[in-house]
């Protein structure tokens, strides 16, 4: 007896295996919820001359804009999923005209935390889905007052107010970073800050594991960005048991909720020296912020995410 033939599933990520960012560990966890239910491949670029997928799922619409376009001009009925990972919700979409066809295009939007929603014009915000990212959970074992940032050196995390902090934190720490160069000018600021401030560790890239061991062994994490969609290092914190001190934008509120504690204004780095101290020198104050944590958990768990997903991609390939 023949086996049954699997729906195929093609996820445009932009980012690949060797950029090991945000938009490759979502295409990668995503092939592996899907697995068992799709045959899925992972590809930078959909062209008309590659097998044409049973659906489309394209990550970022500005970056994959190009692949969703060509789809939609080739397949009369075939639907696409365009997953909107980060700097297209909060700045592409508004003044990108690829970005914002990408948005009609589709059949079906997800944003990463319901706060994007507010980012969507009125019009598409009907199917757009909020699926929260997933990671394993992980024991906590915090050793000493390591506070790590795990973040590519690019302008949209903002490195360098992570760098300002490590300057002017008074408590004993080690502030750690993770991360390649993006800009060589934050490379060599980094360099500069290294050698000059002997609190401040710049380990360069890792591979994911290794970060993540990194992130377990922590005091807290720090994320500084200017605009997240909805960022795999807060889950990676938050299901590791580690407390997030977080820039205090949308993309971080709506992975957080608004009453987290844990907020600084951002690209103040008097503000994070000063709540990296609060941390480290006030046990119920990070009590606080552990407790805030556990509560977001259940909403990161890798059951949570796959039974959204399938949920989704079951109802656009096979519409009741």
């Amino acid at each position: 007896m023949a086996a049954t033939r699997k729906p195929s599933i093609c996820i445009v990520s932009p980012g690949t295996s060797r950029a090991n960012n945000g938009n490759w560990h979502t295409a990668a966890r995503w092939e592996r919820l899907l697995a068992d239910r799709y045959a899925v491949t992972i590809l930078e670029q959909w062209t008309k001359y590659d097998p044409v997928p049973d659906l489309l799922i394209a990550l970022h619409a500005r970056r994959s804009a190009q692949s969703l376009a060509t789809y939609c001009a080739e397949t009369v009925d075939g639907p696409a999923l365009l997953v909107l990972t980060g700097t297209d919700v909060y700045r592409d979409i508004h003044d990108d005209f690829a970005a914002e066809q990408s948005l009609l295009l589709a059949n079906a939007l997800v944003v990463l935390q319901p706060a994007a929603l507010h980012e969507l014009p009125q019009q598409v915000r009907p199917r757009t889905h909020v699926i929260y990212q997933s990671a394993d959970a992980l024991a906590p074992a915090a050793a000493g007052n390591t506070i790590t940032m795990i973040g590519h050196l690019r302008h949209e995390k903002d490195p360098a107010t992570f760098m300002r902090a490590a300057a002017l934190v008074k408590s004993e720490s080690c502030l750690q970073h993770i991360g390649g160069v993006l800009d060589e000018e934050l490379g060599e600021l980094a360099e500069s800050t290294e050698r000059s401030i002997p609190r401040y560790r710049w380990l360069g890239a890792l591979p994911q594991a290794d970060a993540r061991e990194h992130l377990r062994r922590s005091h807290a994490m720090v994320i500084s960005s200017k605009m997240e969609g909805g960022a795999n290092v807060i889950i990676e914190a938050v299901t590791s048991g580690v407390p997030v001190l977080a820039s205090d934008i949308s993309g971080n509120r709506g992975m957080l909720g608004d009453d987290y504690a844990g907020y600084f204004p951002l690209g103040d780095a008097a503000a994070l020296a000063r709540l990296i101290d609060r941390s480290i020198e006030d046990q119920a104050f990070y009590d606080t912020l552990r407790a805030q944590c556990a509560v977001r958990a259940p909403l990161f768990a890798p059951e949570a995410e796959r039974a959204a997903l399938l949920e989704l991609v079951d109802n656009l390939l096979h519409p009741r």
